[in-house]
């Protein structure tokens, strides 16, 4: 059984393999694997290169064609197109892995043990990542155990909170956000019945993450949607959970992250009407507002100030529940910007403390 990881481990992970070790995730497709892998390196001056070996049909892409040396005589292989010119460390992203054809497989296992393709080193510091899909949709090939023993194994499984706090610090359209808050079994297509995404010829179309954000940027220039937009969008997500986002469109966020952060006074009114689920929603949107430090810094007195006043309203309310809410999800380590940000604040501190030892009392 694989080790599982989340978003914030898997980048953990990346930093601390040594290059001379290959790391195998286990996954489904859309979840941001490449993504997360593609920025992480990104930070460091590294180039990734991408193979969807899957879709390759000739090895001759990954370890380059057969050329005669006029000198020699010999055949020899010449640089695949993707080869580092200036000896640089490089990450190949092996995607799709088993689902590659056997011809390809054997040149990944020279790749793995050496990392070496066709008589070629790749420069030093270079790693070797890959990824296989996992599930009944998918045509798989088996895997050599000797290939895989190459690999540390890993099954990414990036959580819904993963998912909201990415959305958030790339300014996904707040509709989206928002349906994934209160129907995240909608993020992944989970629990989806057969018969509500079957389509003619056997195909099904489930919601995956990047699904959703090419939702967000479809309806981004749309300020009401109509029904030909929810048929769009059903292309991308699937009838269900199109015709489950059309009828959030209809419920209204009551009150916002930044109204509370930035105008409590005005809005304060508005919390008398909120749900416990609508607590919950504002409390993630709050924190993931600060989180991803969404207001200017000339602001940050009056936020700290404003997040202090919402918890003492929580607090003299007896919102209890909203309240453990929030300070239980501000100890997470994802995020920790917002810890460190409210932490600015005795009186917020004071608060929480007191509020916890009153409940262990």
């Amino acid at each position: 059984m694989a080790i599982r990881i989340d978003a914030k481990e898997l980048r953990e992970l990346l930093a601390m393999t040594p290059p001379e070790q290959n790391i195998m995730l286990i996954g489904k497709h859309g979840i941001g694997k490449s993504e997360i892998i593609t920025h992480f390196y990104k930070g460091q001056s590294i180039k990734v290169v991408a193979f969807f070996l899957g879709q390759m049909s000739d090895p001759g892409d990954l370890i380059g064609l057969m050329h005669k040396d006029e000198q020699t005589g010999r055949s020899v292989f010449l640089p695949p197109y993707w080869w580092p010119l200036e000896n640089e460390p490089i990450v190949l992203f092996l995607d799709e892995l088993n689902r590659a054809r056997p011809e390809i497989l054997q040149a990944v296992q020279d790749l793995t043990l050496n990392k070496t393709l066709a008589g070629k080193r790749l420069p030093l510091g270079s790693m070797v990542i890959a990824a296989v899909n996992e599930g009944e949709e998918y045509q798989l090939t088996e895997l050599d155990p000797a290939l895989v023993s190459r690999f540390n194994l890993y099954e990414f499984a990036p959580t819904v909170e993963d998912w909201l706090l990415w959305a958030n610090d790339h300014d996904i359209d707040t509709r989206v956000i928002t349906f994934i808050q209160k129907n995240n079994h909608h993020l992944d297509g989970e629990g989806a019945r057969p018969e509500e995404v079957g389509l003619a010829a056997g195909l099904v179309k489930t919601p995956d993450r990047r699904a959703w954000v090419k939702v967000a940027n479809f309806i981004k220039p749309y300020e009401r949607l109509e029904d030909m937009h929810i048929k769009v969008i059903a292309g991308m997500v699937g009838m269900p959970a199109a015709s489950a986002f059309r009828q959030s469109l209809a419920i209204i966020a009551k009150v916002t992250a930044s109204q509370i952060l930035l105008h409590f006074r005005q809005h304060q009114e508005k919390l008398k009407d909120l749900s416990l689920q609508d607590f919950i929603i504002l409390n993630e949107q709050i924190l993931m507002w600060i989180n991803g430090k969404k207001y200017k810094e000339q602001d940050a007195d009056r936020v700290l100030q404003n997040l202090l006043a919402y918890l003492q309203y929580l607090k003299q309310a007896k919102q209890n529940e909203p309240l453990a809410h929030l300070a239980s999800m501000r100890e997470s380590p994802k995020f920790a910007e917002a810890r460190d940000f409210s932490a600015q604040s005795m009186d917020i501190i004071e608060l929480l403390m007191d509020y916890i030892q009153g409940i262990q009392v």
